[in-house]
């Protein structure tokens, strides 16, 4: 009956999850446009401190749609362990990008659709091998894991240094340096996810009749997940508003992931019962996933599709035959005179450089 309960749980876990991928992906593009129509009205960037996105009713869409995928993603973590819940996250980073090219014009090349691809299947993968964490029913048992020293360490040094990235590394480097934002919403947010988790069970605790609500637990866990989701939309704002929503979506999903799995780690011990298939299977699923969201941001403004595809073949193959384009196949070809022109230039500035021609430069 348990086994068979678990599997229930499981995939009422499962769906949570993807619903609150979609949610959350699409969020991002509902604020990402009203933050560009803000900035169109002349109002004070949220990148530079101002908080006028808060009159914009599609910012406003934006984070509906995000407190429903976060609703949908508490109560995921309530049923099914952290790393089975957080790698499908991947999904919104595809989510996303789908929509961002549509609705943001932000280019989507053949990089990006199989970086796309490696996320979905690097979180597959994960999911078969994710670790299950330690049966945690009672806050009392939730709060006998919170004080362990182990999660104690773990938990100052995510605020003490997020205190530093807030108020040293932030004034000086936030507006040109993408990563410090970021990682102020990612190291929290592994705090939030173990605060999601110990309200999930409050909430079950309360459906079943105890007094949950003169457990002082519960309000700290509340008051804590109220601190951290606060800080994180303000500072992801703050990212989404200065940088690229393609490049901010997927870095956001790595560092997040990477600290959820820590915390999730230190907390449940999931690890310690694992087998070494299912390690080395979980490793190479978020390896996968890392690949794939370096494709998909990494080449974003390349203009690489299937259309080009053909013709980068040719130029290969005459390359490995050791043809040369004369300047009549060149000017004789019109699909291809503008690359050829640029390998006749760069022919004559090497050759340049070589005669020590100062017109080379």
């Amino acid at each position: 009956m348990s086994q068979t309960r678990g599997r229930y749980d499981f995939c009422i876990g499962l769906v949570l999850a993807m619903s609150s991928s979609i949610f959350i992906g699409g969020s991002f593009i509902l604020k990402k446009k009203g933050l560009l129509r803000l900035a169109r009205k002349g109002s004070m960037r949220a990148g530079q401190g101002g908080h006028a996105y808060l009159k914009e009713w599609l910012w406003w869409a934006g984070l509906l749609s995000m407190g429903a995928g976060e609703v949908a993603n508490f109560a995921a973590y309530a049923f099914a362990p952290a790393t089975l819940v957080t790698p499908l996250g991947a999904l919104s980073v595809l989510v996303s990008a789908i929509l961002s090219s549509f609705f943001l014009n932000e280019k989507l090349n053949l990089h990006g659709k199989i970086g796309c691809l490696l996320s979905i299947l690097g979180s597959t993968v994960m999911v078969i091998h994710a670790p299950q964490e330690e049966e945690v029913e009672t806050l009392n048992e939730m709060s006998h894991k919170l004080g362990d020293p182990g999660f104690m360490v773990f938990a100052t040094l995510v605020v003490i240094v997020s205190l530093i990235l807030i108020f040293v590394v932030g004034p000086r480097h936030g507006q040109t340096n993408i990563l410090v934002y970021i990682t102020i919403c990612s190291v929290i947010g592994a705090l939030s996810v173990s605060c999601v988790k110990g309200l999930g069970i409050a909430i079950k605790e309360l459906f079943a009749g105890k007094p949950v609500l003169k457990h002082p637990l519960s309000w700290i866990l509340l008051l804590s997940l109220i601190v951290c989701v606060s800080t994180q939309i303000n500072y992801l704002n703050r990212a989404l508003d200065i940088f690229n929503t393609s490049i901010v979506t997927p870095i956001y999903y790595v560092i997040f992931t990477t600290s959820v799995l820590t915390c999730s780690a230190i907390l449940f011990k999931e690890w310690q019962h694992m087998a070494a298939d299912d390690i080395i299977g979980t490793f190479s699923g978020f390896l996968t996933i890392i690949v794939g969201i370096f494709l998909l941001h990494a080449f974003k403004d390349v203009n690489f599709t299937l259309e080009n595809l053909p013709l980068s073949l040719r130029k290969d193959d005459r390359a490995a035959n050791g043809t040369l384009m004369t300047t009549y196949d060149c000017y004789n070809d019109d699909e291809e005179s503008s690359p050829c022109l640029g390998e006749m230039q760069s022919t004559e500035s090497v050759s340049g450089r070589r005669n020590g021609s100062l017109s080379a430069f």
